[in-house]
């Protein structure tokens, strides 16, 4: 097998532990190039439809392509797609700068869905190379009652041996694709054709590499207006995948306060 084909049996293998292994659960589709690639693996792994539901957890602020882009393929793929609101603004800590606070709804969001549904397990699109924090995360992550995430805290996964046992009433975390990289993400993208939305190619010199809120999300500067380009540039580039996040650029311990909180 070449790096893809493994990358991808791992994950199949994450998808097909996590189902057997937990009760209930659900796919958080945040409808970017990360967990689209999860859908296609799932769809992969469980014979072309999924056997879970799909949930995106909707702040109300996406792009207008991304929400054409659900409404589509939540429709092609046979989704069960639950789409579940976050509260507003008012609702979440007051003491996070702006645009971590704006994130924040997610969180509370997620939280209300959980209670909603009562799922055991939620499988998330997050990879170890986009930020500091996220590299020090399980693939099967005990979460606490409130979400909330002891770094200092987690399962020692030797061998592709994993824990799927969650804590009384709380929920696991599963990461497929945590050990993939961006450039794993467009190789494979291209390679089994999985539709992406048109933002993250370049128009008038900029294109997104990271899509979220559409109040707190910005462009980069770019050329690259295929797949192919993208992957040139990133053999080249140095600049951070998230540059375009305002929540990265915010102080230097919001985004973790955030994980810890229950944050993607």
């Amino acid at each position: 097998m070449d790096h893809l084909d493994q990358l991808e049996a791992q994950s199949i293998y994450i998808f097909r532990e996590a189902f057997g292994r937990l009760k209930k659960i659900a796919l958080l589709w945040s409808l970017g190039k990360d967990s689209n690639v999860m859908i296609w693996l799932a769809r992969k792994a469980f014979f072309s439809r999924l056997p879970f539901p799909a949930l995106h957890v909707d702040t109300g602020k996406k792009f207008p392509e991304m929400y054409r882009f659900r409404d589509h393929y939540g429709k092609e793929w046979d989704l069960d797609l639950r789409v579940e609101p976050c509260p507003p603004i008012d609702a979440v800590d007051p003491t996070l700068p702006p645009a971590a606070r704006s994130a924040a709804r997610k969180t509370e969001g997620l939280k209300m869905a959980l209670a909603k549904y009562g799922f055991d397990g939620l499988i998330a699109g997050i990879r170890r190379d986009e930020e500091a924090t996220r590299a020090k995360e399980r693939v099967f992550s005990p979460r606490g009652l409130e979400g909330n995430w002891d770094v200092r805290d987690q399962p020692p996964e030797f061998w592709d041996h994993f824990n799927a046992s969650p804590p009384q009433g709380a929920h696991l975390r599963i990461h497929p694709i945590l050990h993939w990289t961006e450039s794993d993400i467009w190789a494979y993208t291209k390679r089994e054709n999985i539709p992406i939305i048109p933002l993250y190619l370049s128009q008038n010199g900029k294109r997104y590499r990271s899509l979220g809120d559409q109040d707190i999300t910005n462009p980069v500067a770019s050329n690259a207006s295929t797949i192919d380009e993208i992957l040139i540039e990133l053999e080249q580039t140095k600049v951070p995948e998230r540059s375009g996040r305002a929540l990265d650029h915010e102080t230097e311990d919001a985004f973790e306060r955030l994980r810890v909180a229950g944050y993607l």
